[in-house]
């Protein structure tokens, strides 16, 4: 039996919208539908849970629905140019120092992209489980653009190019399949965790491509289009 770690990473800081990890959505703050799902993966599987936050407010709200914890995240962990890859491990070494656990997969639930179900996560978890050379798997959508035809970059000379050469490819078909990386969620194995690197797309990395919506939610609008989904009825997995 694999022990598993869920992290959930919320920093009491955002410029964009303030207080975004906690901020209501329907009937409920932001944070309560990725903890939720973590709690009933806890209750399933018997998976860990280590929030990590700077914040008093986010940790007293994550204690409203049962989950408590004595872990702040460092300050040094806690300013806008941390990187999140360096948050988790910080996390994981904690929980696993707490609990006296070795942890064998780490599987981080992002606050701000909350359209995922328990199934995403069971199924990209044991995708990553069959590859054993692989060292994670995170969930995308498809893209709505292709750099091998309608996307371009800016040149030196302020003449512009298509961002991917085509490689021969006459239509979008042919070309490549692209994503877009939705945030939503991240699986690492030990050995990424333990190994020393800062981003989570690496040579070993697997993608689950999601069935569904899924978009994060950095603007005011954002929060908008999604009480519009949930009170339509529009998506109903939250």
């Amino acid at each position: 039996m694999n022990n598993v770690l869920i992290t959930i990473c919320a920093r009491g800081g955002s410029k964009g919208i303030p207080g975004k990890n906690i901020k209501l959505l329907g009937n409920r703050p932001l944070l309560h539908y990725t903890l939720l799902l973590a709690l009933q993966l806890k209750e399933k599987k018997g998976w860990d849970i280590q929030l990590s936050s700077d914040s008093k407010e986010i940790i007293n709200c994550a204690h409203e629905i049962g989950y408590h914890t004595d872990y702040i995240r460092p300050e040094r962990l806690a300013t806008d140019i941390a990187g999140k890859i360096g948050v988790i491990k910080d996390a994981f070494m904690h929980a696993e120092n707490n609990n006296n656990k070795q942890y064998d997969y780490v599987i981080d639930l992002d606050v701000t992209s909350p359209l995922r179900t328990m199934m995403d996560i069971e199924v990209a978890f044991e995708n990553l489980k069959i590859n054993k050379s692989a060292l994670n798997i995170f969930s995308v959508n498809p893209a709505s653009r292709n750099p091998y035809f309608n996307m371009v970059e800016e040149k030196k000379d302020g003449f512009v190019k298509v961002v991917k050469d085509t490689d021969g490819y006459l239509t979008r078909q042919e070309a490549p399949k692209v994503y877009d990386m939705n945030a939503s969620f991240y699986i690492f194995t030990r050995e990424y965790m333990l190994g020393n690197y800062k981003s989570s797309i690496t040579p070993k990395s697997l993608i689950y491509v999601m069935p569904h919506i899924c978009f994060d939610l950095d603007e005011k609008h954002d929060f908008q289009i999604m009480e519009v989904l949930l009170k339509e009825k529009i998506i109903d997995f939250l």
